[in-house]
């Protein structure tokens, strides 16, 4: 498990822009594990599946990104490689129940 965070964390800060949204089965591959392995395992030592464990990395590091005015939020989007900014709303969204504009207006007050 902690291999599989150093990787995500490398994914995220310098792949994801380049590659877009990680897999399971990437990380399983990279860590020489089977997917449905690799998720059982992920559960197991998270308590979410492999996937909502991905993502909620990915918000993380989009509210780090978000906290810089300097960044627009389709600059936002793009470094977390998704190919639409709709999309990094959306996600966004769902995750947080919050537009990351939204989310902005909070964090500045």
């Amino acid at each position: 498990m902690d291999r599989f965070s150093v990787l995500l964390d490398a994914y995220i800060a310098e792949e994801i822009q380049d590659r877009g949204f990680p897999t399971v089965a990437y990380f399983a591959g990279r860590l020489n594990l089977s997917p449905g392995y690799f998720g059982e395992l992920v559960k197991t030592y998270s308590g979410i599946n492999a996937k909502d464990f991905i993502a909620e990395r990915l918000v993380n590091a989009a509210r780090e990104l978000l906290n810089d005015m300097s960044l627009s939020v389709t600059q936002v989007s793009d470094r977390l490689g998704f190919d639409y900014p709709q999309h990094f709303v959306r996600f966004f969204k769902r995750r947080t129940g919050r537009t990351p504009k939204e989310f902005r207006n909070i964090s500045m007050n």
